[in-house]
């Protein structure tokens, strides 16, 4: 019984070294995901509030001519342009069609635990749409 008991001395110390490195990357996906989920929500924000700032670039030529509510695709570029002001977010897509605008953004942000041989940088992507109506 003694040369049986000989063989599982240390066996504990190599399960807690790796439960601990499972806790280990469990924090670190934890802390990168949650980082990076908050990011993506403001992100949602700017895009939200861009589309509907694009939304209000109505072709008056369209409206007072015709009666038409249509967008005017490059007034609506041009007040996207001018509501995304933040550093490190770019304007991937401004798509103006008929009565919507579809805006895309896109930003690389830094993550906060970086284990070695991960890349530090991950890039979030945020969509809206908004539509032009008018009240009758």
């Amino acid at each position: 019984m003694r040369q049986g008991a000989g063989r599982e001395e240390g066996t504990i110390t190599v399960m807690t070294i790796g439960f601990l490195l499972f806790l280990g990357l469990l924090s670190v996906v934890v802390i990168n995901s949650s980082a990076a989920f908050l990011q993506r929500q403001q992100l949602d924000n700017v895009a939200d509030g861009a589309a509907r700032s694009a939304a209000d670039g109505l072709s008056r030529e369209a409206f007072y001519r015709r009666g038409e509510v249509e967008l005017d695709a490059s007034q609506a570029r041009q007040l996207v342009d001018d509501y995304v002001n933040s550093p490190g977010t770019r304007i991937a897509l401004v798509r103006a069609t008929g009565d919507r605008v579809q805006v895309r953004l896109e930003r690389s942000v830094g993550l906060a635990l970086v284990p070695p041989g991960w890349q530090s940088r991950t890039t979030i992507v945020s969509e809206a749409t908004a539509e032009l109506r008018t009240t009758q």
